[in-house]
């Protein structure tokens, strides 16, 4: 008998293809998708949820699963992805960290709450379409994941927080390919989501305004302050610290005869400082919580090529196990804009050491 896979599908290609891959396989492949975020649901009954949902993601995400013969349902997780990943969302803007609520929702969601119900069907791994490898390695045993073939579209960095079980459970069909193989072979399946655009926005967020859908959850997070310099000299009024991040320059409405950036977010005196380009510049941060996949964790210094966010470039650093789950990195030169609540991951070639969320 065939072994089972659950294949989350996202209604976009990439997810599309690695069911298509999987049912080429011969695996026994079921295709899900997570109901993360309640609309309103329509009256006519033939549009009402478990029949059309009245999404594109989940119609088209049926659609592809009638064509590649697969059975298909969506399953409402709503609940869960409050809890795990929306909360902490808004909570991380409202300390004025910088969250990314992807990693929350690939460890916590998908590689959690989606592979408990995965075997309890019996299946026996979860696969996305998320561009990753994993592989077992020979001296341990233990699993390694790999940058993705496609260098352009690797999204490691999402998914550092897997562990072990989680890893051995994880299934990435389209890690092998480039994206643009993965559109040709939709195509060639003749698949609905073979040329459909790329989603960039936060899922649950409409119109990609997160600003408007925090105010919306906890207005009382946008409370106006004062926007000063590293003296303590008040230069301006922001309209609450949920609406900035490092590195932000454009918005602040400062005229100060120089360009000014935000520097820090000070949540707790609800205070935005702000500075020149040379004051973004850090050669040290500290992370918590940690998760080193496949090792130890490093207590006399591991070397690394480390990023400090998605679109980063990977740069020289030595990464050091503190305590209570932290480490600290120390980068050869100065890097720009060190972010708290985003994620610094840590690389020597193509396999992901680990990584941690950026606490200072």
């Amino acid at each position: 008998m065939a072994e089972r896979i659950v294949v989350g599908m996202s209604g976009g290609v990439d997810s599309s293809v690695a069911a298509a891959l999987l049912v080429e396989q011969g695996y026994d492949v079921v295709g899900v998708t997570m109901r993360v975020w309640p609309w309103q649901e329509p009256d006519e009954p033939v549009k009402r949820f478990g029949s059309c949902c009245g999404t594109d993601a989940v119609d088209d995400a049926r659609r592809v699963a009638r064509a590649l013969g697969i059975p298909y349902y969506v399953l409402d997780m709503a609940r869960e992805f409050d809890r795990a990943v929306i909360g902490p969302f808004a909570g991380d803007y409202r300390a004025g960290r910088t969250p990314v609520p992807c990693v929350a929702c690939n460890s916590d969601l998908k590689f959690g709450s989606l592979l408990a119900r995965a075997r309890a069907w019996d299946a026996v791994a979860v696969a996305t379409g998320h561009y990753a490898r994993v592989a077992r390695h020979g001296a341990t045993g233990r699993f390694v994941l790999l940058r993705a073939r496609d260098a352009e579209k690797d999204q490691t960095d999402f998914l550092w927080p897997l562990g072990q079980a989680q890893l051995a459970a994880a299934r990435f069909p389209v890690g092998e390919l480039t994206k643009a193989e993965v559109r040709e072979h939709a195509r060639r399946l003749g698949l609905v989501t073979a040329d459909k655009p790329e989603s960039q926005e936060i899922c649950f967020v409409p119109d990609d305004d997160y600003r408007g859908f925090l105010k919306k959850r906890d207005p009382a997070m946008f409370r106006s302050g004062p926007i000063v310099d590293r003296q303590g000299n008040v230069l301006g009024t922001h309209e609450g610290v949920a609406g900035y991040t490092i590195g932000q320059r454009k918005g602040l409405g400062l005229a100060a005869g120089r360009p000014l950036y935000v520097v820090e977010l000070d949540a707790e005196r609800n205070t935005l400082v702000v500075g020149g380009a040379d004051e973004l510049a850090r050669a040290r941060l500290v992370a918590r919580p940690v998760n080193f996949i496949a090792d130890e964790p490093p207590t006399r210094g591991l070397r690394v090529m480390a990023k400090i966010r998605h679109k980063h470039e990977p740069a020289p650093a030595t990464v050091r196990a503190l305590p209570a789950s932290g480490a600290e990195v120390l980068f050869d030169e100065p890097q720009r804009a060190i972010t708290p609540g985003q994620s610094v991951v840590f690389y020597q070639g193509e396999c992901c050491v680990g990584g941690g969320v950026i606490e200072r």
